[in-house]
């Protein structure tokens, strides 16, 4: 929000001083009513300006950019350090690589401020052809300023009119890079169809990144991804089913293994020890240690 002010003259003498600005904000005292609330908008700016002065004439922004659908380009006209009196002040276009009428339409004009009135918009329409594919800029100038108004160093501002369809295609080409496959990535199966169907597959079914080493590690984990697809998929019961169904699941591959390593202790005639240390923790550390690489990566 912001306010504007005229400043009073001490003991009727002007004095030339430049604008001032404070901030103004509003709070609730205490033992107000609980029900009272604030707004979004607290603070005010609050512009004291000079109208003892004409004050100097200056483009906002020293560089402006819009894109070429955009319709027109708004640039903003400010008068600072003073708003005494009608001024008038005359802007013009000049081409750089831009070409007027083919990329802009051009203007040489006439800004009336009125007085205490501190800021004007030039309005330039923008064409809008699609054959045009690179950025160009054109030249906005300030000149001829009538009465005791002057113009500041920043009496000129580029426009630079974007290409639509270039920033199309960068934001496509970021799109793809930066988004996520997410079916790839999404470790839930819907249905058990889905579920039967990648662990009969190498690699899930992903065909192009699949190595030999993915076709090793299938045909040897086969068994145990094919009796695993069995389990509810999470789209059941909110993932419950899936989550008990599990258990059930790591009890009897539990009992598997104990069984096996029983009866190969019996048969080999090593110690229970032994056996645990060089079968058993490995069996489960290594698997452990291969799914928190692929986390760490």
């Amino acid at each position: 929000m912001l306010f504007i002010y005229r400043r009073n003259t001490v003991d009727g003498t002007a004095t030339a001083e430049s604008d001032e600005t404070f901030f103004v904000k509003i709070s609730l005292s205490e033992g107000e009513d609980a029900r009272a609330k604030l707004g979004p908008q607290t603070i005010a700016l609050v512009t004291s300006i000079n109208d003892d002065e004409s004050g100097l004439i200056q483009f906002e922004n020293a560089i402006h950019l819009c894109k070429r659908s955009v319709g027109k380009a708004k640039i903003k006209v400010v008068r600072v350090n003073g708003a005494d009196g009608r001024i008038s002040v005359n802007c013009r276009t000049k081409d750089i690589d831009a070409r007027a009428t083919r990329d802009y339409e051009p203007i040489d004009s006439e800004l009336i401020f009125e007085h205490c009135e501190i800021s004007k918009v030039i309005a330039i329409p923008i064409m809008n052809n699609p054959e045009h594919k690179k950025d160009v800029s054109f030249e906005v100038e300030l000149y001829n300023p009538t009465g005791s108004i002057q113009i500041r160093k920043q009496n000129k501002t580029i426009v630079t009119i974007m290409n639509d369809h270039d920033h199309t295609i960068m934001a496509n080409r970021m799109r793809l890079l930066v988004e996520p496959n997410i079916d790839k990535l999404r470790v839930t199966k819907t249905t058990w169809r889905q579920q039967f169907t990648d662990a009969m597959n190498a690699n899930g079914g992903d065909l192009e990144t699949t190595t030999f080493a993915h076709y090793i590690g299938d045909f040897l984990s086969f068994l145990w991804k094919f009796l695993f697809a069995f389990v509810p998929p999470t789209s059941i019961a909110s993932g419950w089913l899936t989550f008990f169904i599990s258990f059930v699941f790591i009890a009897i591959l539990t009992t598997i293994v104990h069984d096996v390593a029983a009866v190969f202790n019996c048969l080999v005639g090593l110690e229970d020890s032994i056996t645990a240390i060089l079968f058993i923790a490995p069996g489960i550390s290594l698997p452990n240690c291969h799914v928190l690489s692929l986390i760490r990566q």
